[in-house]
C-alpha cells in the first residue's frame, strides 16, 4: 500500500486551497528553474528512466513519446504540447480532481514537459461539461502568469512559454488526439488518418505531442524525487503511482492514488471498504473505463491492477476507471447502455463505426429483452470483429470490446433470456422490473 509520504497528489480531495500559495506550500513550483536547468534531453532521459507510461489509456512510454519531437523547431514552425483534459470516458473522473484541487501541478508539469520538448506553448483542452473545473483552471493559469511562472522568461529561466485553456463542447470523440487537434483548430472534431503523426504534423501543421493530464502533472515530482523513486513502485514495465477511480457497487466509491500493480482485492479492501454485500456478491468488473472488456469476479479478485496484469485476463488498465458490478446488475442491460453511448458518440466518418455501432446497439437491446434468436449472438460477435480494427481511430474498438467481453463471459445469461422469452417467462420479468 502506498504511504502518504509517497503521494504525488497531496490535495486530491480538496481539503486545502487550490490557489498558488497553498500549492507552493505543498511543494509545487519549488525552484522549477533548477528543473529546467537540467536541460531538455536530460529531462526526457529521466522521464524515460522512471518508466512512466501514458495515463490516458494507451500506456505508451511517455519519455519516448516526448523524444519524437524535433530537436530544432523553427519560429515559422514551432512545436506545441496539447494536454488532453477531455475526460469523457464513462467511469473516468481522475483528471477533474487534479484540475479542481491541484491545478498548479498540471501547469508546472506543462512548463517542464513543454520545455523538454522545445514547445512554444501548451494548450489544455478541457471537457465542456467541466464548468467549475474550467473556471479553476483559468484562474490558476492567471495566477501562474501573474507570478512570472509562465509566459515571458518563465520562472526566470529565459524560456518563453505560454499556457492556453480551451474548452471543448462535450464531444467524446475529441478525446482522440487528432480529433482534439482538429477541434482546437476550429474544425469539426473528427480523427485524422495517420501518418502523418502529430509529432510530425499536428496542431496548425506543426510538431505536436498530446498527453493526458495525469501524465503531465506527475513529471515535476518525478524530476524532484528522482526517476528511481518513481520506478520503485509497481511491477516491471508498469512503474509508478496511479490514480484509480473506483465506482459502482463498493461501500465507498473514491478516486485514490495507489502503487501500480496493487491487487484488485487489496485496492477495494483498503480504500473502498469492500464490495457491497461482500466478495461473494461480486459479479464482474470493468477495470479501465467503459471501452475495455469486463472481467468476471473469479478472474479479477487477485489480478494485478496494471497494464500487463489486466491484459493477461483479456482486458486492459485504460485510465484505471474501475467499474464494479455486483449480482444485482443486469449485465446485458449494462453493456447495451454502453453500446448506446458509443453509437451516440461516433463521429460518423468511418462506415464500419457509423453503421456498426447503431446496428450493435439495436441487437443488444433485443438480446436484453430476449427478443432474438440464439444464432444472433454469433452474428453480433462477427460484426464486432468487422468493426474492431477497421476504423481510423479506436472508437470502433471501444464499441466492440465491451460486447465481446459480454459474449465471452456471459453467453449463458444471454441464451437464458432468449429461451425464457420463447417460453413466455421474460415478459413477466420485464413487467416486474418496470
Amino acid at each position: 500500500m502506498l504511504q502518504d509520504k509517497d503521494r504525488i497528489f497531496t490535495n486530491l480531495y480538496g481539503y486545502q486551497s487550490w490557489h498558488l500559495d497553498a500549492a507552493r506550500a505543498r511543494g509545487a513550483w519549488d525552484n522549477t528553474k533548477a528543473l529546467l536547468e537540467l536541460g531538455q534531453d536530460t529531462i526526457i532521459d529521466r522521464i524515460k528512466a522512471s518508466g512512466l507510461r501514458g495515463r490516458g489509456g494507451a500506456g505508451f512510454p511517455t519519455g519516448m513519446k516526448w523524444s519524437f519531437m524535433p530537436k530544432n523547431p523553427t519560429p515559422e514552425r514551432p512545436s506545441f504540447l496539447v494536454i488532453n483534459a477531455d475526460e469523457s470516458e464513462p467511469g473516468s473522473c481522475k483528471d477533474r480532481e487534479i484540475i479542481r484541487h491541484d491545478p498548479h501541478l498540471l501547469i508546472e508539469g506543462a512548463l517542464v514537459a513543454g520545455f523538454a520538448m522545445r514547445a512554444r506553448a501548451a494548450y489544455i483542452y478541457i471537457r465542456g461539461e467541466y464548468i467549475r473545473e474550467a473556471e479553476t483552471l483559468f484562474a490558476a493559469v492567471a495566477e501562474a502568469y501573474a507570478a512570472g511562472l509562465v509566459g515571458k522568461n518563465a520562472c526566470g529561466s529565459g524560456y518563453d512559454f505560454d499556457v492556453f485553456v480551451h474548452r471543448g463542447a462535450g464531444a467524446y470523440i475529441c478525446g482522440e488526439e487528432t480529433a482534439m487537434i482538429e477541434s482546437l483548430e476550429g474544425k469539426k472534431g473528427q480523427p485524422r488518418l495517420k501518418p502523418p503523426f502529430p509529432a510530425g504534423a499536428g496542431l496548425y501543421g506543426c510538431p505536436t505531442t498530446v498527453n493526458n493530464v495525469e501524465s503531465i502533472a506527475v513529471a515535476p515530482t518525478i524530476l524532484r524525487r528522482s526517476p528511481e523513486w518513481f520506478a520503485s513502485f509497481g511491477n516491471e514495465n508498469n512503474k509508478g503511482t496511479k490514480l484509480f477511480q473506483i465506482s459502482g457497487h463498493v461501500e465507498k466509491p473514491c478516486v485514490v492514488e495507489e502503487s501500480m500493480s496493487i491487487s484488485f482485492r487489496e485496492l477495494i479492501e483498503k480504500h473502498c471498504g469492500g464490495i457491497r454485500g461482500g466478495w461473494d456478491n461480486l459479479l464482474a468488473v470493468i477495470p479501465g473505463g467503459s471501452s475495455v472488456p469486463l472481467v468476471p469476479a473469479a478472474q479479477i479478485m487477485d489480478c494485478a491492477m496494471d497494464f500487463d496484469g489486466l491484459k493477461a485476463v483479456g482486458s486492459g488498465l485504460g485510465t484505471a476507471a474501475v467499474i464494479v458490478m455486483d449480482k444485482s446488475t443486469d449485465i446485458v442491460r449494462a453493456i447495451s447502455r454502453l453500446s448506446y453511448f458509443y453509437k451516440h458518440e461516433s463521429c460518423g466518418q468511418c462506415t464500419p463505426c457509423r453503421e456498426g455501432t447503431g446496428w450493435m446497439w439495436r441487437v443488444m437491446e433485443r438480446l436484453r429483452t430476449g427478443d432474438a434468436d440464439i444464432s444472433e449472438i454469433d452474428t453480433l460477435q462477427q460484426v464486432t470483429k468487422q468493426v474492431e480494427g477497421h476504423t481510423i481511430c479506436a472508437l470502433g474498438d471501444a464499441a466492440a470490446w465491451p460486447i465481446q467481453g459480454l459474449i465471452k463471459h456471459f453467453r449463458p445469461e444471454m441464451e437464458r433470456r432468449i429461451n425464457e422469452r420463447r417460453s413466455g417467462g421474460l415478459e413477466t420479468m420485464q413487467e416486474a422490473a418496470e
